[in-house]
């Protein structure tokens, strides 16, 4: 029984048949026509718009889609059933025999996965998936790659059960997605850590030393895996630090030094995905100067601090892609001139706090974008002389072109989900980009 219609659901499903299963898709909401498609060619029986309860307790195994919480009462349902609960990644990686990098994260992770496929892809043969791309299911039964980057979610992970990466990344841990985990920090913490649950000490944990969350989840919880911290700050023996400009890496004794002067992707974060993108690829053998070549080439991901235009020596740049406030943090820490911020959608439970530096020092004006801007009107509005509220996307890249003068930044980094306005966040990016682009 698979829930969800989406991506990882078809892909699952397919998987699934392919495997000798009998598969079922059942989708609350409207599949896309696309999907289903799909499931009709391939002979996959489905529905949507409703859960047909009585077929889906009948079930010997349940994928459910990350976008489901435990809370609905069918997951509970089935969970009072006792049937077993899984994640497309758990499913799939059943049937793998590959090489898996895992990497999750607060933030970073699709740069970073992004990045180490980019980092392998000419050396080994490998394939992304997970949060990003074809699904990991769909990958397995048209490729079989002897190697996968998986990117994965806290929602994936929730459902893992036996899924076991060969190398993991944790590139960071900061309150996000809150609301799924009954606002404890702590729960949404452990649900990250199960990327590593199932890993021994043949296995490597690869993750950010500069992170207090990480370091001190460690120490409470000790893990088999071999550490491979990375740090902007301290010196590394065994992983990778930051010093002159320089990414110095060291897996045992053989070391590895890059200078970071010609990477294109800017800001301290971004040196820190790369330090973990490097490690996984030095741990599985790339050569080094692959590495150094791959590392300065990379072009970096789309609503991801994304430059779009310059206008009237404006730059306009689409970070859609921050939908929480720990990534909004580092789009305002790279703005090197004053910055129009379009920020605002639906919040997660956010603390805005760690902004106000950022906001006093680099922000002229602000512009709220979202059906209920109220919180953020109420947190900013005595920090800038301007601050506007639009629930159109077209209006507000208009009332930046107005506000912003030669030589500023307009910035789209919304700290908040997308979905009061938007499909997703490729959505808002895209509408941004388009917004920006009819001026």
């Amino acid at each position: 029984m698979i829930l969800g219609g989406g991506e990882s659901g078809v892909g699952t499903a397919l998987l699934g048949k392919a495997k000798g299963y009998d598969v079922f898709v059942s989708d609350k909401g409207k599949i896309k026509e696309s999907y289903k498609k799909v499931l009709i060619h391939n002979e996959i029986e489905w529905e949507d718009e409703q859960h047909t309860e009585d077929k889906i307790l009948n079930a010997d195994l349940v994928m459910k889609s990350p976008g489901i919480p435990e809370t609905v009462p069918l997951i509970k349902g089935i969970r009072a059933h006792e049937i077993p609960i899984v994640s497309e990644i758990e499913f799939a990686s059943k049937f793998s025999n590959a090489t898996l990098v895992g990497i999750t994260g607060s933030n970073g992770k699709t740069t970073t996965a992004t990045l180490t496929h980019h980092l392998l892809k000419n050396d080994l043969n490998v394939g992304l998936a997970g949060n990003i791309g074809d699904s990991f299911a769909q990958q397995l039964l048209e490729y079989n790659y002897e190697n996968y980057v998986l990117e994965i979610s806290s929602f994936q992970l929730d459902d893992v059960i036996d899924f076991k990466p060969k190398i993991a990344v944790i590139t960071n841990i900061t309150p996000d997605h809150l609301d799924r985990y009954n606002y404890q920090f702590e729960d949404y913490v452990k649900a990250k850590f199960k990327i590593v649950m199932n890993q021994t000490s043949d296995d490597y944990l690869i993750y950010d030393a500069d992170d207090e969350v990480i370091v001190n989840h460690l120490k409470k919880h000790p893990v088999q895996s071999t550490l491979l911290p990375f740090s902007l700050v301290k010196k590394i023996e065994n992983g990778a630090y930051f010093e002159n400009n320089k990414i110095i890496l060291t897996i045992e004794n053989d070391k590895l030094i890059m200078p970071t002067r010609n990477l294109t992707l800017e800001g301290k974060h971004n040196i820190k995905n790369a330090m973990a993108a490097s490690t996984v690829a030095h741990l599985l053998r790339i050569r080094k100067q692959t590495i150094r070549e791959s590392l300065e080439n990379f072009q970096g991901v789309e609503h991801r601090l994304e430059q779009v235009l310059k206008i009237n020596k404006v730059q306009y740049i689409n970070d859609s892609k921050a939908t929480n406030v720990n990534a909004t943090y580092f789009a305002l820490e790279s703005m090197d001139a004053p910055t129009v911020w379009i920020v605002g959608g639906v919040d997660k439970g956010n603390d805005y706090r760690e902004l106000f530096p950022f906001v006093n020092e680099k922000v002229k004006a602000i512009i709220c974008l979202g059906v209920d801007n109220e919180k953020l009107m109420n947190t900013f509005g005595n920090m800038v002389d301007v601050i506007i509220e639009t629930q159109f996307m077209s209006e507000a890249v208009k009332i930046a072109y107005k506000v912003a003068e030669a030589g500023e930044n307009v910035l789209l980094s919304p700290a908040c989900a997308s979905f009061d306005l938007f499909e997703n966040y490729e959505d808002r990016g895209r509408q941004f980009k388009d917004a920006v682009r009819n001026l």
